[in-house]
């Protein structure tokens, strides 16, 4: 009989099948599901952006600024480059924790800064800043020598966004940070005369002026403008050393407000600068005006003037300057105020913006010109006791230039504006002054005994120059005026009073070193026959090639001559060392060479003698520096067992020192 199919059984079927079929379905809408729900994404990293190297309170400290997108704990690190390899930082890497707040909401996130301290002079170093897993790129700077001779490099106004092109703007800016470094590659600071920015909470000029990779090379050295000040983002780019934000140094008298503000002072070398917000002057801003900062100049002055040779401020507003701000009331006040306390101060230079021009202004003493006999553009400056030379820098980025204006009959001292009587078209205070439309910097020479100012050309008529390219005029022949020429060249020569000062440079010593070598040859040590003594051993003597001893290191660090000695071999016979014993001697004195112990042959006492180093020669901590010879009476004791021939050894000598 047939079987027939169960329909039963074929319906279970159906269902199992349709059941899998269901469950692969809901299995699907799970994965679905999961894909239409919130994903899970990793964190963004934290974004680090417009890192700036800058002055520290001396030359062996720099800070650095940045901003960063996450309110996060960061630090800077900081390693000679010697010891970073494929970009890696040792694991003795220094570290410094970076402070900071969070920025105004126009500028967004935070801002970060950390001092670094210690550093060796002379020394290339690489440095980056973030955190673990998180570390910006890595940037370099190089120290010089802490003593000496140097340059640093002054810029006006770079003012980022002036012109209302930025891009424009910040390619001049950039254009002459790179001519005036490819000129003076070992300048040492680049410091400021005010108004980075047109715009002060502008992010986007800040952005420009950041740019260049200069910034995060040399130390810059801020200076508040008056397009500066208008907001919190200049405090929270820059971090500058011994700074005073008390409410007299803000021009509203607020550190809280919307504003930026503050005096500082750090001295490099021989310079001790001083750095003012001259947007304070008058205290009916609400601040302490310019007593306040005559009060801070002497205060500075008198407890830290005598560690430097010379005198240096910086301020944005000009006070002696020749073009459109030349005839404004504030700084007719502080053409009152200022001169004659920088003159009693010992004040030899000061460094201004503001004017978007150049000038040098005569010796000023007390507000008047100091010497009515220095001639116009006179290039050496003897100033007597009280004489300042003032100086204004033109635009650095060429983003705005302002025309010299003519003097009137204000008068020619204090706040008067009238003619030069030597020179009529000058302002009366004034000895040089320019305006051509092209880029310029300052550069100084800090030497010995004099200061060398220069006003160098770093463009022509040419772009980058923004100003012009908008249709200003331009007086600039490139073939007789060309990038890298100079505008003005003078020198300040120290006062002496009426004495004569003596004055000499003493170098870094060398260090010196240590070094030893075998007095005349290293011949063969040649003890003769053995003696048989006492019926059971031999004896033999001699005496060791001397050795001397050279130690010239400034360190006068300990040293220590030892010796030991192998086994005595003829072919397949042998005895030990240990019988050879020595009195160590100090031939001839010196490096403060002491005789080590005398070390008995050890065939009486079974002991180790000259097999085991042994001290012939030493020298503590402190000792003279200079020349030695050590040596020492060799003894050989042997038992009568020693079969017959010639034996020889090597005496390994060794030199310790640290």
């Amino acid at each position: 009989m047939k079987s027939r199919p169960s329909t039963q059984a074929a319906e279970l079927v159906r269902r199992r099948v349709a059941t899998g079929t269901t469950a692969a379905l809901l299995g699907l809408t799970v994965a679905l599901g999961g894909v239409l729900a919130s994903p899970a994404v990793a964190a963004e990293p934290t974004a680090i952006t417009g890192v700036i190297l800058g002055v520290g309170a001396d030359e062996a400290q720099r800070t650095v600024s940045w901003y960063s997108s996450a309110d996060t704990a960061q630090q800077l690190q900081v390693a000679p480059t010697a010891s970073v390899v494929d970009g890696q930082f040792p694991a003795d890497a220094a570290t410094f924790a970076a402070t900071g707040t969070a920025n105004i909401a126009t500028s967004g996130g935070f801002n970060r800064h950390a001092t670094i301290t210690n550093l060796k002079e002379q020394t290339p170093y690489s440095y980056r800043v973030g955190s673990e897993g998180n570390w910006s790129a890595t940037y370099s700077f190089k120290t010089q020598d802490f003593e000496g001779n140097y340059d640093f490099l002054f810029f006006g106004d770079p003012q980022i966004g002036s012109s209302g092109d930025t891009a424009e703007d910040g390619a001049g800016w950039k254009d002459t940070l790179d001519v005036a470094l490819a000129a003076n590659p070992n300048a040492e600071l680049l410091v400021s005369g005010g108004d980075q920015v047109e715009s002060a909470n502008n992010e986007s000029h800040w952005n420009a002026f950041l740019g260049p990779d200069k910034l995060r090379q040399y130390p810059w050295a801020a200076t508040i403008g008056n397009h500066d000040v208008g907001g919190k983002a200049y405090e929270q780019h820059f971090a500058t050393p011994n700074t005073d934000k008390s409410g007299a140094y803000y021009s509203n008298g607020d550190p809280a407000s919307n504003s930026s503000g503050g005096d500082y002072w750090y001295i490099y070398k021989d310079v001790l600068f001083i750095d003012l917000n001259s947007n304070s002057y008058a205290t009916s801003q609400g601040g302490g005006g310019d007593a306040a900062h005559l009060a801070y100049v002497t205060d500075v002055i008198n407890k830290h003037g005598s560690e430097a040779k010379w005198k240096v401020l910086t301020y944005h507003h000009s006070i002696y300057s020749p073009a459109d701000h030349a005839k404004d009331s504030d700084n007719k006040t502080r053409r009152v105020d200022f001169p004659t306390t920088f003159s009693k101060l010992g004040v030899d230079l000061v460094l201004q913006g503001h004017d978007h021009s150049y000038s040098r202004s005569y010796e000023i003493k007390n507000g008047q010109k100091a010497n009515p006999d220095e001639q116009p553009g006179e290039a050496q400056l003897y100033p007597g006791p009280g004489g300042v030379v003032y100086v204004t820098a033109n635009s650095a980025s060429g983003s705005k230039y302002y025309d010299i204006t003519k003097p009137d009959s204000s008068g020619t001292s204090g706040a008067g504006n009238g003619a030069d009587p030597l020179n009529p078209d000058n302002y009366w205070y004034n000895s040089v002054q320019n305006q051509e439309h092209v880029r310029t910097y300052v550069k100084v020479q800090v030497r010995n005994d004099q200061l060398v100012v220069q006003n160098v050309r770093s463009g022509t008529c040419a772009a980058p120059n923004a100003a012009v390219e908008k249709g200003n005029w331009c007086n600039n022949t490139s073939e007789a005026q060309p990038v890298g020429s100079v505008v003005d060249d003078f020198t300040v020569h120290n006062y002496h009073g009426d004495g004569q000062d003596i004055q000499v440079n003493v170098p870094n010593a060398a260090p010196g070193e240590f070094g030893w070598t075998i007095d005349g040859n290293n011949g063969l040590v040649d003890l003769g026959t053995a003696v048989e003594q006492g019926g059971d051993h031999f004896e033999a003597g001699g005496k060791l090639n001397p050795i001397s001893v050279s130690d010239t290191r400034r360190s006068l660090a300990p040293w220590s001559i030892s010796a030991g000695v192998s086994d005595f071999r003829d072919a397949g016979k042998t005895f030990s060392g240990s019988y050879l014993g020595w009195s160590p001697r100090v031939l001839q004195a010196g490096a403060g060479a002491q005789a080590g112990d005398t070390v008995a042959s050890g065939y009486a006492d079974q002991g180790k003698g000259l097999s085991v180093s042994q001290v012939l020669g030493s020298a503590g901590q402190g000792h003279t520096r200079g020349t030695a010879k050590v040596g020492a009476d060799l003894s050989l004791k042997i038992p009568d067992s020693v079969e017959k021939g010639s034996y020889q050894a090597t005496l390994t000598i060794t030199a310790l020192s640290s």
